[in-house]
């Protein structure tokens, strides 16, 4: 059963899912669909994952959810870097920061947890 406590890596996770969804929203606006599609789905993947560690059926699910919560981030710091170089690309270096603190708290629940 779902433990709905507060939990930081999951609120952190949640809310860098709305800022990349209002983000790529920008990004369809002004015609950057392919960028803004690959964005939107490994951002907003990292918060499902992180949600889903939470109900794990075994310590190994859990750490396999993070695992991949993480590959998604790696994806989406991919991604943020492509619209911080590309000149005609908008940028949110905000998203970046946020990404890298979450990706640190990622790493850290993997350490821990093995």
């Amino acid at each position: 059963m779902r433990n709905d406590k507060p939990n930081l890596i999951v609120d952190l996770t949640f809310e860098f899912s709305i800022k990349i969804i209002q983000f790529t929203e920008i990004l369809s606006k002004k015609n950057k669909k392919v960028v803004a599609n690959q964005l939107l789905k490994s951002g907003t993947s990292i918060g499902a994952n992180t949600w889903e560690a939470q109900n794990a059926e075994s310590k190994k699910d859990f750490i396999h959810k993070f695992k991949i919560a993480a590959k998604e981030a790696d994806e989406s710091m991919y991604w943020l870097k492509i619209c911080e170089r590309a000149p005609s690309y908008p940028y949110n270096a905000e998203l970046l920061i946020d990404l890298e603190a979450i990706i640190k708290i990622i790493s850290k629940i993997i350490g821990s947890s093995k």
